[in-house]
């Protein structure tokens, strides 16, 4: 009973996602001892390409609200006024596509994305706001009931008012949440394998460090005797030969002084290994291809369109599904909920090359599920009116069924015998 306690009590009372994963981050600390958090992260480059792969992908997706119709079909819900928030300008400040770049940015380096919901006097969506996870606080109050609690800054949207801090309903945020222990609340990626993240800054410097110093390791000067102002020939000779400006310099030595070059080499350290290897680390975790970050060591013309649309499908979909479902559970009435649902357009991404779509056309051209106008929505082009036949469903006249074959048979004269 006191486990079945303890499991409810954590789920009652979700914390945000800095609160929630002290213990991962301690304040950005690794133990490669470099200082990872949300905004250093994105000095790799891998990350940097990661994230910006992702947010681009989702963002360029086109999306649409769409309405059932009585047939049991579905249409565009053109005249809703959440159509023209998600397709095209949720806010008079930016478009539909920085809108959810900048969300998905969000929910891929701090696990959640919010943004504030604005609404009119009949309850309809008007404007969406992002704001920023690290300022936002999700908790319960006394009855239990979810909260979120922003803190406000000077470049936040005036939609917020004047107060430092904002209470908000859940009414009013659309909150996307990344993976996370309690269902509520995501956790960040990034808190999640900072060592990982951390290693690859660390060998990334060491590279830096290493170039900068002419590709040479540390040494030391070794003297006979005694030296008098040791650290003056420490600076002196520094000055002479530390950085790349000054490597393969000829170096004198005098009063019998000795170089000997300490260290190990960048090849004994697998230097070069160990950058690729963080590389496809922090690819692997963002789920994204190591071919669509710069490493085609394992990839050909013959499977990186296969890993392509295993992209589509493993790495984006979730993060599709995850908006789609966001977006009817918050922006959409109660009563609105049966009738329209919000979808992602990913047929473009998961497109062959030109031969194989024109065979694919061609076979539902024949086969009479797709119109000539169907298939050129498709492409992109303008559609075929309709006296000239575009909106006709063809089938191939070789094929009929066995009854008609007698029918057809019957009519010409012959006997068709049938048990």
């Amino acid at each position: 009973m006191g486990l079945l306690k303890s499991i409810f009590k954590a789920r009652d009372k979700p914390q945000d996602r800095i609160a929630g994963s002290n213990y991962s981050f301690f304040f950005g600390g690794t133990t490669s001892g470099k200082p990872v958090n949300e905004h250093t992260v994105m000095q790799m480059t891998a990350v940097y390409s990661c994230v910006r792969i992702l947010a681009e992908a989702v963002a360029g997706l086109p999306l649409h609200l769409y309405k059932y119709t009585s047939s049991g079909g579905k249409e565009k819900a053109l005249n809703h006024p959440l159509y023209f928030l998600l397709h095209d300008e949720p806010n008079p400040e930016m478009s539909s596509f920085i809108f959810r770049e900048t969300l998905m940015t969000h929910l891929l380096l701090w696990g959640n994305a919010y943004s504030q919901i604005i609404r009119n006097g009949k309850g309809e969506v008007i404007a969406l706001y992002p704001l920023m996870p690290n300022k936002m606080v999700v908790d319960r109050d006394r009855n239990g009931r979810l909260f979120y609690l922003y803190q406000q800054s000077s470049e936040d949207a005036p939609t917020l008012g004047k107060d430092s801090q904002v209470y908000l309903y859940p009414s009013d945020v659309l909150h996307i949440p990344g993976l996370g222990f309690d269902g509520l609340v995501g956790y960040s990626p990034i808190a999640m394998a900072k060592n990982a993240v951390g290693l690859a800054m660390a060998t990334e410097e060491y590279g830096a460090k290493f170039f900068a110093n002419g590709a040479a390791p540390g040494g030391v000067l070794e003297h006979p005797g005694t030296i008098k102002d040791p650290q003056k020939v420490k600076e002196s000779w520094n000055k002479a030969y530390q950085g790349s400006a000054n490597s393969h310099r000829v170096a004198v030595l005098e009063e019998g002084m000795k170089y000997q070059p300490i260290g190990i080499s960048p090849e004994q350290a697998q230097f070069l290994e160990t950058r690729k290897f963080q590389i496809n680390e922090i690819a692997r975790i963002f789920r994204v291809p190591p071919h669509m970050v710069g490493d085609l060591e394992k990839s050909s013309f013959s499977n990186i369109e296969q890993q392509s649309l295993e992209f589509v499908k493993y790495t984006l979909d979730p993060w599709v599904i995850r908006w789609e479902q966001a977006i009817s559970r918050s922006l959409l009435r109660p009563d609105e909920k049966k009738m329209y649902f919000s979808k992602f357009n990913v047929d473009g991404l998961l497109r062959g090359d030109y031969v194989s779509r024109m065979n694919g056309y061609a076979t539902a051209r024949q086969n009479g599920w797709m119109s000539a106008n169907d298939i050129r929505e498709l492409e992109n082009l303008d559609r075929i009116p309709v006296e000239l036949g575009g909106d006709l469903y063809l089938i191939n006249g070789n094929m009929t069924k066995l009854a008609d074959a007698g029918i057809f048979a019957n009519k010409e004269g012959l006997e068709v015998k049938t048990e």
